[in-house]
């Protein structure tokens, strides 16, 4: 009786035009799988082994080689292998942890990374921990312009109606802003910084000379501003097709970076709005900062979990 009962609401709500949602997730966006890297930094800087963490098949890596995205996964993370001057220097600001009952998540902190060389070097940068669609081009030899170090998106030809995943904010309650990107003297902001969740979908053209070109087709962009209560599960984040207020289109000397057709990282430079267009590319970047490089809000912190598309 119950079944029979079920069947007509269905075709009422069909006709009605009220459809199912369908969820699908991103490969590895659930976070239960990560790989370790062991990386021994020079002896200038103290020979500590360190340990690098990667969205990637479950594994343990002593190379301590430069890092590609291995076994299909698309995330990268701000974790990075640096070799300024040939000195081996690590950062890492994105962690995995256990999370009751869902295996893993990822935990993104803004948090110092110190450099300390005796007699030398002495300095501290603001991290502020990320992951997103693309790759990391290491290793990293200096800290001038972030992004041109970043492959920023993924091949993606469909609509979705949203961005769905659980998360959960830790913000202190310092009420301040630290700029140190470890050059000059730091500076302390008034204002707690924010964590964010951005989704960028780009139509991109390339010229024959390798430039890259975009219209952005949806935009989605939300941030936190306060700690949540605990976690806050299968939270969907609506796409807007067309202009939006949200993120409007990036200027051309904050430019993301893409990998052209032959190989050489170059900006992407949004040049209109294509709202009827089918995207070429994905960006999705969760952070636990939403300023400028090398500003942020110390301990504040972003988890993340189970994250993909709703259809």
């Amino acid at each position: 009786m119950y079944k029979k009962f079920l069947l007509p609401v269905a075709a009422v709500m069909v006709a009605m035009g009220v459809q199912a949602q369908k969820f699908e997730a991103i490969k590895y966006g659930n976070m239960d799988q990560w790989l370790t890297r062991n990386i021994k930094e020079s002896k200038i800087l103290g020979g500590a082994t360190k340990q690098v963490y990667e969205i990637a098949p479950a594994d343990t890596d002593n190379t301590g080689k430069a890092y590609s995205n291995r076994g299909g996964s698309p995330w990268a993370t701000s974790n990075v292998l640096a070799k300024p001057a040939g000195i081996t220097k690590t950062s890492n600001a994105v962690y995995p942890e256990a999370r009751a009952g869902h295996g893993k998540c990822a935990k993104l902190v803004c948090e110092y990374e110190h450099c300390k060389a005796a007699g030398m070097i002495n300095i501290d940068v603001i991290v502020g921990g990320s992951i997103f669609l693309g790759e990391m081009i290491e290793p990293i030899k200096s800290t001038n312009n972030p992004y041109s170090k970043m492959n920023m998106g993924v091949a993606f030809t469909r609509r979705p109606k949203a961005l769905r995943f659980d998360y959960k904010v830790h913000m202190p309650s310092s009420n301040q802003r630290i700029y140190s990107s470890g050059f000059g003297k730091k500076k302390t902001l008034a204002g707690n910084d924010k964590a964010e969740t951005v989704v960028l979908l780009q139509r991109r053209v390339e010229d024959a000379k390798g430039n890259i070109t975009a219209y952005r087709v949806g935009t989605a962009r939300e941030q936190y501003t306060r700690s949540t209560s605990g976690w806050v599960n299968n939270h969907s984040l609506p796409i807007t097709y067309g202009q939006s207020s949200a993120k409007g289109l990036i200027p051309a000397n904050k430019s993301y970076y893409a990998k052209n057709s032959k190989g050489k990282m170059v900006p992407v430079k949004e040049v209109g709005w294509d709202p009827n267009g089918t995207p070429t590319h994905a960006i999705v970047m969760f952070s636990a900062a939403s300023g400028e490089p090398y500003i942020g809000t110390l301990d504040l912190t972003l988890w993340v979990d189970n994250v993909g598309w709703v259809y």
